[in-house]
């Protein structure tokens, strides 16, 4: 398994599959048909184009054999009694485990052995009854037992639409059964599996459509668009629901041995029949899994790839050795360097690209300077430390073509799952992607993205002045903002080194930090209390957990036929631990608690700090224990281990984003600015120059963020307009009011005030009054300390209020000096 795909060494593997079975035990109590007619049945799959075969019970060993004579790969499914309350005692629960290892240990290390299930849809009546965590418990019991005994092997559960909340990220691929009629219903809810699957490879364990009702025309129809459907979308492949219409089912007793069962007659589904005779279905089914996922007849753009670099000698090479090996009919490299001082330039030359030397100017520069060069109708941008994968372009130019979309991204993938590169790879603040929808994107990771040229020629291009990181998301806003739409294609992947240190780690963090100020400088209605707000859903690890209940919706007495898991809200709980305002009172109580030590009663500072500190380190930890590095590995000591370093890093993160941000703002402060004092005021100008209020506005908020002030509108509930601020304490509002007197005369009266951050207020009232507390009870030394506190953090409030206000007062223009005074007795 390898980020959306499955390989056989480095040979990427699409399983082109049939299912075969259940079939009526013979006397013997064997559950498959003679060797000869198994023989038979192979060799005919592999005539057709087949590649993989889906067992529901264990494979003798000689059935094995034979589908490794025919280049078959089977997919092992172990039976057992899912249809009962399998967690009803203990003892039926480890013969469960028990016979997964059995089945397992039967076939294990079988060079036919594509993977094993240890599971297919347990009814969502048990599941309900059971409850959604005991389920998943239980998989991922059965999950390690198989691991036990083939290590190698790669192992699975097969899921259904009325489960499909359960949450089994410790799988090495996802599987899902899935049987709908009409295309476009079809075509959602696999974009929905592949979200729902995230990085993992995503596999259609049944599909098909019953002939005997439909006819065995629609069955040849239905199928031929269900596999194009699945593999174009990135899919690692798709077994047809079946081989044959020979079709039994068995009854399982509690050991899951055979107790009767009943031959189904109704229903016919093979794409053979009965007698082995093949249908139209099986023509259909050869030639989609021959012609997907791409057809090789369809037009394709020319795109230009574009590698940014700077110092980039370590990771280039790869990265360019991997774009060699891209298969798409036409497209150019070019790669962009942005004055490094190491050996890239020579590494760059070895290789059939463009290169292009500039001066370093920042990442920006050199995205601009590839889309001037480019020939390309599409350019895809791709890291130097990324390798993309083999039909990586034909992915992202197959979702461009899907509709008409501006742009288009994938998912980045670690390398490897080793102790350190998946910590970090699963740590908060790796580059993702923002869905609005399951296929639209409102941000997609600059890592992995590719954009219509002449879209990025109607923007502008990409903002100089993000030099390190933060291009990708503004220019992702700047799209949408001019009325385009963004995608998101799951098998379009590269793989992406994390940062496999500590240290690297804090400056990669830290350099998103000073991105994330410019961004909320440049967008701030997109920021709320300091955290970028998305109207999409964020898919990435590392996201802190929200306070509340989730929710399945299953519908009245669980009949919902899609049944999906709803999470809580974790926007204002993540927003409050990464806040500066949380670190800001985790500090003042650290300092409180020191102080205990000269005046007694400020001990009482330390359960609170303990409870801050605490409710930050479970919410890291609870983070950290859902990171897939943490939970799939099957050594408890492995585990405990990932999850310390995940843990670590969980709470690493916002300390290392709040230092770029403050470094960023300190240096934006260092501006030019007159303070001016933070009182209220209403500004008022008479004029005979009629203007729209919007307009003026504009022109104020063009001015103050010309100046480097953050400013942000009103919202629908707002009776102010514009609100600059110049760091997190405090802010200014701004209200305009406009009296028409006719003609074209208007009275304009622009009200600014102050406002400061309650963390602050509130700081400094705590402060103050401790320091009266402690002067009444004799502690001098420790009132000054307190007194001289809240002072430097009421002044540093002020500061920063009055520096807004004093921008404020000298870009508003015309309306920062008092104008002549309307006529009497207006």
């Amino acid at each position: 398994m390898r980020g959306k795909f499955l390989f056989i060494g480095d040979q990427k593997q699409s399983v082109r599959g049939v299912t075969y079975g259940t079939f009526r035990p013979n006397r013997d109590g064997e559950l498959y048909p003679a060797p000869s007619v198994v023989a038979r049945d192979f060799a005919d799959m592999a005539k057709a184009g087949l590649n993989a075969v889906r067992t529901y019970t264990t494979p003798p060993r000689w059935l094995l054999d034979t589908a490794a004579e025919n280049g078959l790969l089977v997919m092992v499914g172990v039976a057992w009694e899912q249809h009962v309350d399998f967690l009803e005692g203990r003892r039926r629960a480890r013969s469960i485990e028990d016979r997964i290892r059995a089945g397992v240990a039967s076939c294990a290390e079988h060079p036919a052995v594509l993977g094993y299930a240890v599971g297919n849809e347990i009814p969502s009546q048990i599941v309900r009854w059971l409850g959604r965590r005991r389920v998943e418990r239980h998989i991922a019991r059965l999950y390690r037992a198989a691991k036990a005994e083939d290590p190698g092997g790669l192992v699975t559960y097969v899921n259904y639409p009325p489960t499909e909340y359960l949450q089994l990220p410790f799988l090495d691929f996802m599987c899902f059964n899935v049987y709908l009629e009409t295309r476009a219903a079809y075509e959602a809810y696999i974009a929905r599996l592949h979200n729902l699957s995230g990085d993992l490879p995503l596999l259609m364990a049944e599909i098909g459509l019953d002939s005997r009702t439909h006819g065995e025309l629609q069955q040849a129809a239905v199928l031929d668009w269900q596999i194009r459907t699945a593999l174009v979308s990135g899919c690692a492949g798709a077994f047809v629901f079946a081989w044959t219409d020979d079709w039994y089912v068995s009854y399982l007793s509690d050991v899951a041995a055979t107790e009767g069962g009943e031959q189904i007659e109704d229903w016919d589904f093979g794409l053979t029949s009965r007698e082995r005779q093949p249908k139209p279905a099986l023509r259909a089914v050869r030639a989609a899994f021959q012609d997907a996922p791409f057809k090789a007849a369809r037009r394709r753009p020319r795109v230009s790839v574009v590698v940014c670099t700077f110092n980039g000698e370590r990771t280039l090479r790869a990265c360019l050795e991997a774009l060699m090996e891209v298969d798409y009919p036409d497209f150019e490299v070019i790669v962009v360097n942005d004055g490094s001082t190491d050996s890239t330039p020579a590494i760059a030359s070895e290789y059939e690209v463009r290169v292009i030397n500039t001066e370093n100017r920042g990442l920006s520069r050199a995205r601009n300077v590839g889309i001037e060069a480019a020939t390309g109708e599409v350019i895809a941008y791709l890291d130097d430390d990324a390798q993309p994968d083999r039909d990586w372009l034909r992915y992202l130019v197959a979702s461009l073509q899907h509709a008409d979309y501006a742009g288009v991204g994938g998912p980045n993938v670690p390398p490897s799952r080793s102790a350190t590169a998946g910590c970090f790879a699963d740590a908060p603040g790796t580059p993702t992607h923002v869905l609005i929808s399951d296929r639209e994107a409102e941000h997609i990771p600059g890592c992995n993205m590719a954009f219509r040229k002449r879209a990025l020629e109607d923007v502008g291009g990409f903002d100089p002045q993000f030099r390190v990181a933060g291009d990708d998301v503004d220019i992702c806003w700047g799209l949408l903002e001019a009325g385009h739409v963004l995608a998101f294609s799951p098998a379009a992947v590269v793989w992406h080194r994390p940062r496999s240190t500590v240290r690297a780690y804090w400056r990669q963090q830290r350099e998103y930090g000073r991105a994330e100020a410019l961004l909320e400088r440049k967008w701030p209605d997109k920021y709320r209390a300091g955290r970028a707000h998305w109207a999409g859903r964020l898919y990435t690890r590392g996201l802190l957990p929200g306070l509340g209940r989730w929710r399945v919706y299953y519908g009245r007495w669980g009949s919902a036929l899609f049944q999906s898991l709803y999470g809580p809200s974790d926007g204002a709980f993540a927003s409050l631990l990464v806040a500066p305002e949380w670190h800001l009172w985790i500090a003042a109580l650290a300092l409180l608690s020191i102080g205990g030590l000269a005046w007694t009663p400020l001990l009482l500072a330390a359960p609170l700090l303990v409870v801050a500190l605490g409710v930050t380190v479970a919410a890291s930890a609870a983070s950290a224990a859902r990171a897939p590095s943490v939970i799939r590995p099957t050594g408890r000591g492995v585990r405990m281990t990932r999850w310390a370093l995940t843990t670590f890093l969980h709470l690493l993160q916002p300390l290392a984003r709040s230092s770029g941000r403050l470094a960023r703002a300190r240096s934006a402060r260092s501006r030019p600015s007159r303070f001016a004092v933070p009182l209220p005021r209403v500004l008022r100008e008479w004029t005979e120059a009629w203007q729209p209020g919007e307009r003026r506005l504009n022109e104020i908020e063009e001015r103050l963020r010309a100046a480097g002030t953050i400013v942000a509108r009103g919202g629908t509930y707002d009776r102010w307009d514009l609100q600059a601020r110049r760091g997190f304490i405090g802010s200014v509002r701004i209200r305009l009011g406009i009296e028409e007197h006719g003609a074209g005369r208007q009275l304009v009266r622009v009200r600014v005030t102050p406002r400061y951050s309650r963390g602050a207020v509130g700081l400094i009232v705590l402060l103050v009054s401790l320091s009266l507390i402690a002067l009444a009870d004799g502690a001098r030394p420790a009132a000054l300390a307190l007194v001289v506190a809240a002072v430097t953090l009421g002044a540093r409030a002020v500061g920063s209020v009055g520096l807004t206000m004093g921008s404020v007062l000298r870009y508003v223009g015309a309306s920062a000096h008092r104008g002549p005074s309307a006529p009497r007795g207006r």
